[in-house]
C-alpha cells in the first residue's frame, strides 16, 4: 500500500496539552505537526474523531460520522469572528496541563459551543452562511439524523437525571417514548420542527469541527504528514448510527439488541471483552450493496489519509454474546460477510488505503480475507517476546521483526497496550534478557538485561528495530518515544473509569528528539522522497 517505507507517531488530539481541560485541533496540533516534519515522520496516527459518550471511548461514539465538539478549539472559533472572547473564559477548575477530567469538560464546554454556535448563526456573514449551507447540504444523510439524536436525547438524558436514572439505563431503546426510539418519521419531523434552534445549533457545531479539522488536515498534508484514521468495526448502542438505521442491526421489535459484540478470552482478559456494540445484519446490509460501510468508509477517507479498520477479523466471522452476559466467554463465531463486502467497497470506491488490525485470534481465513485485498497487517512488539514460544521453538514468533513481509506496520505498542517502558517495568527478568538479547545481538546476564530495561536505554533500541524492520510503515505510541512508563498509558481494555485521560508534555517535542527520529528514518530509508 506505502509507496515508500515510512514512519509516524501515534498520538490522539485529545492528549495535547495546555489548552483547557483536553487537547483540541488547533493550535497545539499545528505544532506537532511541525515536529512531525522536522523529525522526518510522515505518519501521524489518531483514534476515532467522534463524540464519545459513557466511558469516554473514542470507540463508542454517538455517530461514527460526526466529529468530537470537545476537539474543537475555542481560540480558533474566536479568530474567524465565529465566538466572543468572553464567551470562551474557561471555568476556574478547568486546568490547561495533567489528565482530562471528561466530566468537568463536558460541563464546562458544550454550553460555551452551544453559546458560541448561537452567536454564529445571529451573526453569519454572507461567506459563513454559504459555507455553513454547503456543509449542511454535503452532509445532510448523517447530520440530520444526528442532530436530530442528540436533541432528543439531550431532553431524556435531563428528565433521567431528575428522575434519577444512571446514564447506562438511558440509552434510546430503554427510555424514549416509543414512537421516537423506533424512529418514526412523522415523529421525528414534529420533534425537529418543534426543536428547530437548538437542532441547528448541534449542526453549527459539527460545521466548526469540520472546518478546523479540514484546516489541519490540508495544513499536514501539505508538509507531507499523512493521517491514519481509526474505524472501530462496531458502533456504540446509544448511537445515531443505530437509532436512524435499526434494519441494519440484529435488534427486537423494541429497538434493543438480540446480540452484543465482544472478543472471546486473548492476550488482554482471561474472560474475553464484552464490548456490548449491537450486531450488524449483514444479510439486510447486502440488499443495497453495504451502502451504508461505503458511505461510512468514504466518510473517514475524506478526513484521513489511511483507515484502520478496528478488530478485522470480525468481517470474516465475528463473536456473539448474548445480550445481557456478563461476560464475553459465553458467545459463539458467526460467519460475516467476508469478501462480499470489500468487493462492493471496491466497485465503489476503489482501492482503498486501507489497515486491517489482525491482532487476537487469528486464523487462516482471515489472513487470506486481509491478503485478498492486499490489506497491510499489523505487528506489535509487544506481542513479539514470549519466553514459552522460544524455549520451544526458537525466535519464530510471527510478531518478531526478522518474520515480517514488507506489506505490513509495525508498532512498538498500541492504545490498548502498556506503554513500551511499563511492559518492560512489569515483565519477568528472563523475558527482559529474552528482549535485550534479541535487539543487542549478544549474550546477556538478567542483571545486565534488566540495567539496560531501567536505564531506559532498551525502549529507545526496540524503536530502532521496528524501524529497521523490513515492515513498509512504523508507528511509535509518542508515550515510547520517550519510554514513559504505565502512568502514561491510554486505555486498558475492559476497564472503566481511568482510560483516555492522558495528557502528553508538548515541552518534550525537542530539536534533540526531533534530530534522533530524523536520523533513524533516514538511517532505515523511511519518509524518503522517492519510491522505494
Amino acid at each position: 500500500m506505502a509507496e515508500r517505507r515510512l514512519s509516524g507517531i501515534l498520538l490522539h488530539p485529545t492528549s495535547f496539552s495546555g489548552t483547557p481541560g483536553i487537547g483540541t485541533i488547533g493550535d497545539k496540533a499545528y505544532k506537532f505537526v511541525d515536529w512531525l516534519k522536522k523529525a522526518n515522520q510522515c505518519l501521524w496516527q489518531i483514534l476515532p474523531l467522534g463524540p464519545t459518550g459513557y466511558g469516554d471511548s473514542p470507540y463508542a461514539s454517538f455517530s461514527t460520522f460526526a466529529g468530537n465538539p470537545l476537539m474543537i478549539d475555542l481560540d480558533v472559533l474566536v479568530k474567524k469572528g465565529w465566538a466572543k472572547k468572553e464567551d470562551v473564559v474557561p471555568a476556574d477548575y478547568i486546568k490547561n496541563e495533567g489528565p482530562v477530567d471528561f466530566g468537568s469538560v463536558v460541563w464546562w464546554k458544550l454550553p460555551v459551543l452551544d453559546k458560541c454556535a448561537s452567536f454564529f448563526l445571529e451573526s453569519l456573514r454572507e461567506d459563513d452562511k454559504i459555507q455553513f449551507e454547503e456543509f449542511k447540504e454535503k452532509n445532510k444523510e448523517w447530520l440530520d439524523d444526528y442532530a436530530s439524536f442528540m436533541s432528543i436525547k439531550s431532553f431524556f438524558d435531563k428528565k433521567a437525571q431528575e428522575e434519577k436514572k444512571s446514564g447506562i439505563a438511558t440509552v434510546w431503546f430503554n427510555y424514549w417514548d416509543k414512537k421516537l426510539a423506533l424512529h418514526d418519521d412523522a415523529e421525528v419531523l414534529k420533534w425537529n420542527r418543534d426543536h428547530e434552534k437548538e437542532i441547528e445549533v448541534i449542526k453549527v457545531i459539527q460545521f466548526f469541527f469540520f472546518a478546523q479539522w479540514t484546516e489541519l488536515k490540508k495544513y499536514a498534508n501539505e508538509n507531507d504528514v499523512k493521517i491514519i484514521g481509526d474505524i472501530p468495526i462496531f458502533v456504540a448502542a446509544d448511537s445515531a448510527d443505530v437509532w436512524s438505521n435499526q434494519k441494519y442491526f440484529r435488534l427486537d421489535k423494541n429497538g434493543k439488541p438480540e446480540c452484543v459484540a465482544g472478543v472471546p478470552p486473548d492476550y488482554f482478559s482471561a474472560t474475553g471483552q464484552l464490548w456490548g456494540n449491537p450486531l450488524y445484519d449483514f444479510d439486510q446490509m447486502k440488499k443495497n450493496g453495504y451502502k451504508w460501510w461505503i458511505d461510512r468508509i468514504r466518510h473517514v477517507l475524506s478526513l484521513v489519509d489511511y483507515v484502520r479498520i478496528d478488530h478485522f477479523r470480525g468481517f470474516e466471522s465475528y463473536w456473539s454474546i448474548p445480550f445481557g452476559a456478563e461476560t464475553a466467554v459465553n458467545g459463539k463465531w458467526i460467519s460475516g460477510p467476508k469478501n462480499d463486502l470489500f468487493n462492493a467497497v471496491k466497485e465503489k470506491l476503489g482501492d482503498i488505503p486501507l489497515i486491517a488490525e489482525d491482532l487476537g485470534v487469528i486464523t487462516d481465513e482471515v489472513r487470506k480475507l486481509r491478503d485478498d485485498f492486499d490489506f497491510p497487517g499489523m505487528k506489535v512488539l509487544q506481542f513479539a517476546f514470549s519466553v514459552d514460544e522460544a524455549r520451544q521453538n526458537g525466535m519464530v514468533n510471527a510478531f518478531l521483526p526478522h518474520m515480517y513481509t514488507k506489506n505490513c506496520i509495525v508498532y512498538t505498542g498500541t492504545h490498548d497496550n502498556e506503554t513500551m517502558q511499563g511492559w518492560l517495568d512489569g515483565i519477568s527478568d528472563e523475558q527482559v534478557k529474552l528482549v535485550a538479547e534479541y535487539v543487542t545481538g549478544k549474550k546477556l546476564d538478567e542483571k545486565e538485561a534488566r540495567r539496560l530495561s531501567d536505564s531506559k536505554e532498551l525502549c529507545q533500541m526496540l524503536i530502532k528495530t521496528a524501524m529497521a524492520s523490513a515492515a513498509d510503515m512504523a508507528v511509535f505510541p509518542v508515550q515510547d518515544l520517550y519510554a514513559i512508563g504505565e502512568e502514561g498509558r491510554m486505555n486498558e481494555p475492559s476497564t472503566v473509569g481511568k482510560n483516555w485521560k492522558w495528557r502528553f508534555d508538548d515541552s518534550l517535542l525537542t530539536d534533540e528528539k526531533a534530530e534522533e527520529m530524523a536520523f533513524l528514518s533516514e538511517l532505515f530509508a523511511r519518509n524518503l522522497k522517492a519510491k522505494s
